[in-house]
């Protein structure tokens, strides 16, 4: 359940960020701003992220023992 939760946490932050950091570039580049397809994006890249981190992390310290 920990797991689930804190997963959910990194999907809300993630699209806040994502969008924001969208926005902010697409104005910079004068590109289409697609809230949807930046979310989504965000979102992926970041359970990615945070889960590969977690398993590298467990990884290590099963080997170190």
């Amino acid at each position: 359940m920990k797991a689930l939760e804190a997963n959910l946490v990194v999907i809300f932050w993630a699209i806040i960020f994502g969008e924001v950091i969208g926005y902010i570039g697409g104005q910079l580049e004068v590109m289409t701003y697609m809230p949807m397809q930046i979310g989504v994006v965000a979102t992926i890249a970041a359970l990615i992220f945070t889960n590969g981190v977690k398993l590298v992390s467990n990884s290590d310290v099963k080997a170190q023992k």
